[in-house]
């Protein structure tokens, strides 16, 4: 019964980079709020400010907007409160969220942010010239949220299962691992991000986010059932950082203030939520993004995937992280080859910033 059904017509893919014009022009969706930011005092000496300013601007593609998400909220926040500026890195956000990885891997962009290592991999046999600096987590995000009638993924025999970007390898190797059968499921392309298609039982399950739909079922107080890959022992990954490789190459030392800066307001913000998420709010209040990214949404948001970071390492990423996953791609992901680890990811860039359990920044005493 497997299939490729369409819902409004749209075809399924794994591919994470789509060309796109309309995706190009969004550069021009850059934030500006300087006015609001705090005067700040240069951290770094003279030949390093030099030498980061010289780098020119760098352009920042938000994955998903204005979540509240590590490897995105982190960026704006770092911006704010001014941390970019006192390593004198002139940072523009593109909160449009179009095409990132094909604006970094192009050169038109430097930095965006990926979900996971599954997306990571698989957009790496279509694209080159993208580095991930940062893993923000070792815990999949992914979620199977059903109707209640769904106690058991075997369940959806017979029954369907929606997906947005793709049906991931992950979601796959975690109906495997059930028991699940795909070829006794109907897979359907979802543009409706509704949740509760699935309490009305418009579907019988999609795969989604553990810290978005299922949160707003919850608030909700919709009935339903949940099913994570750790359910079934399978480690997944939590948000990637990509740098343009060859940005990284010519300016590997401003990469490491970009990342040291982004990762102080990690932080911060494990520390200080709600100040974040208030500013979070102003930002997309001030870009006409409110009703798409509601404060409630990123508050509950942020409780979930704020426990998913390493809080005395964030970031700091191994290959033994993405061995799992990337067993899990190759399985699943219908490739023909992946590239190697090492070819995809730099494990000692953000491993350099601490010192210890510190984060080192210029003119602190560690």
């Amino acid at each position: 019964m497997r299939g490729t059904s369409t819902y409004k017509g749209v075809k399924r893919s794994f591919t994470a980079v789509a060309g796109s014009l309309a995706g190009l022009l969004l550069l021009a969706a850059c934030s500006d709020s300087d006015s609001d930011k705090p005067d700040v005092e240069v951290a770094v000496d003279d030949e390093t400010c030099k030498r980061n300013e010289d780098a020119g601007t760098i352009t920042y593609i938000s994955g998903y907007g204005y979540s509240a998400s590590a490897g995105q909220m982190d960026v704006f926040i770092a911006d704010e409160l001014g941390y970019f500026d006192e390593l004198c890195l002139d940072v523009d956000i593109n909160a449009a969220g179009a095409d990132g990885q094909q604006l970094v891997s192009s050169g038109q962009a430097q930095f965006t942010a990926l979900g996971t290592a599954s997306d990571v991999l698989l957009a790496a046999t279509n694209s080159e010239n993208l580095t991930a600096v940062a893993t923000y987590g070792d815990s999949s995000p992914i979620s199977i949220f059903a109707n209640e009638k769904i106690q058991d993924l075997t369940d959806l025999h017979g029954g369907s299962l929606g997906y947005f970007i793709n049906l991931s390898p992950i979601a796959m190797a975690t109906l495997s691992e059930a028991g699940a059968d795909l070829d006794q499921i109907e897979e359907i392309k979802m543009t409706n991000y509704d949740p509760t298609v699935v309490t009305r039982g418009q579907v019988d399950a999609i795969v989604g986010y553990t810290s978005n739909q299922p949160e707003t079922l919850k608030a909700m107080d919709e009935p339903f059932s949940e099913f994570v890959p750790s359910d079934y022992g399978i480690q997944g990954t939590y948000n990637i950082m990509e740098v343009n490789s060859q940005f990284l190459n010519e300016n590997r030392e401003v990469v490491e203030d970009f990342m040291r800066a982004d990762l102080k307001a990690l932080q911060y913000c494990l520390e200080n939520g709600d100040e974040c998420l208030e500013i979070m709010d102003d930002l997309a209040q001030k870009a006409q993004q409110g009703d798409a990214f509601p404060k409630e949404q990123n508050e509950r948001t942020w409780k979930v995937e704020s426990q998913w970071v390493d809080e005395t390492h964030p970031g700091v990423q191994t290959e033994e992280m993405w061995e799992e996953e990337y067993e899990i791609v190759e399985k699943y992901g219908d490739v023909d080859q992946l590239p190697a680890l090492s070819e995809v990811m730099d494990v000692d860039l953000v491993a350099d910033l601490f010192d210890g359990d510190e984060l080192i920044w210029p003119g602190d005493d560690q």
